[in-house]
């Protein structure tokens, strides 16, 4: 997002893959699969626009770069750590002004604000240390000007992210945490709300919890804590510094203090050495969790990670069987968390052509036509849609 506002407020307009002269193309590397999308997304835009100039930035980049430069139609290669300076770097100066932020700009109705990156965390399974850095902070002053900046321009709901969130402020002088983050927007006299991505288990701490419970729709009562896995002996394996006993306290807590909250996490199927009984475990903390939806991702080696060398690989189809019973899981998660909500009012904000609306607990419903994008909205839950009650 922040790379097409800086092309944008140069002159430049969003096109079509198919037509444009530049395309800007941010990697990820987590898996194996999310490497080989990269190469697949670079080969079509090259074979749709022979004469697109594509340059390549994001984790997979940085990891393969000789791969990527091999790629077609790719003319540079920008790093992680050069990713903020990335519209300089290919030579666009502040040329005229062009078109300002605003909300709908990359598809997005919410303003994604990256508070920060790198991480320090050393999972046996996760390349990103490698390709991202070590943790790094945007100190406290940035981060309110670029709320005001958004709230300026428009934007009523922000979303905080970062690659370890939870480790915000650890690398600033004077210290600070993420908690510290949370108060200080919190209070800050404005028509916005804040939604929390991703946090690790470990860093959700009953502070937080409290804050958001008691915060009158200041920050979304919506969570993700990546579990992985809820066999403690595959935890300790992968390097998570938490068991499941931990894991299922915490949701416990936030579903005690906020029965609506919406509650995502991330598992891995077929880590190296996962049993049955392991993959049991996991299958049946869920089905019985309060969680309202799961990612699943197959496990994929990361040459270079300590689980690339760990024994036990669990067999290719074996590996499938249990993502297909893991969504399936998924799957009634989700269907669960939208029943309890039907015939419920909840606050949200419209997408898109304005008949979609994302509920502050992150229910996706669709609404009659006749508003427009980034209004809000009490909308009254059902089964299969919602209905506007108030919009302003």
């Amino acid at each position: 997002m922040r790379i097409e506002e800086q092309l944008r407020a140069r002159g430049a307009s969003a096109a079509d893959t198919a037509e444009a002269d530049l395309v800007v193309v941010n990697t990820c590397s987590v898996t194996a699969s999310a490497d080989q999308g990269a190469r697949q997304a670079i080969r079509r835009i090259a074979r749709d626009n022979p004469a697109a100039r594509v340059v390549v930035t994001g984790c997979y980049a940085a990891r393969r770069p000789d791969d990527v430069a091999a790629l077609p139609n790719v003319v540079r290669i920008v790093g992680n750590d050069e990713k903020e300076d990335l519209v300089r770097l290919l030579g666009y100066g502040d040329g005229p002004c062009g078109a300002a932020i605003e909300p709908g700009i990359a598809g997005r109705t919410a303003f994604t604000l990256r508070v920060q990156t790198g991480c320090e965390e050393r999972c046996s399974f996760c390349i990103i240390p490698t390709t991202r850095g070590p943790g790094r902070s945007s100190p406290l002053d940035r981060v309110k000007a670029e709320v005001d900046r958004a709230v300026a321009a428009g934007f009523r709901e922000i979303v905080l992210t970062g690659v370890h969130l939870g480790s915000y402020g650890r690398d600033l002088a004077p210290r600070q945490t993420l908690l510290a983050l949370l108060e200080t927007l919190g209070a800050i006299d404005a028509d916005v709300t804040f939604r929390i991505s991703s946090l690790e288990p470990m860093d959700c701490s009953p502070e937080i919890v409290v804050l958001v419970a008691e915060s009158r729709g200041r920050f979304a009562p919506h969570f993700h804590l990546p579990l992985q896995h809820a066999s403690d002996r595959l935890l300790e394996r992968m390097r998570r510094p938490y068991t499941i006993a931990y894991y299922r306290s915490l949701v416990e807590s936030i579903v005690e203090a906020m029965p609506h909250a919406s509650i995502g996490s991330d598992v891995i199927a077929g880590f190296p050495g996962e049993q049955d009984e392991d993959f049991e475990r996991t299958l049946e903390y869920l089905a019985a969790s309060p969680l309202s939806h799961i990612h699943v991702f197959p496990y994929s080696d990361r040459p270079g990670t300590e689980a690339s060398a760990l024994s036990g690989k669990v067999p290719g189809a074996i590996v499938r069987d249990r993502c297909a019973r893991l969504r399936a899981v998924g799957r009634e998660l989700s269907e669960r968390f939208r029943k309890r909500q039907s015939n419920t009012l909840r606050p949200g904000l419209t997408l898109e052509d304005g008949t979609l609306v994302v509920t502050d607990n992150f229910l996706k419903v669709r609404v009659a036509p006749g508003l427009e994008r980034n209004r809000r909205v009490d909308v009254l839950l059902t089964e299969e849609a919602g209905t506007v009650v108030r919009a302003y």
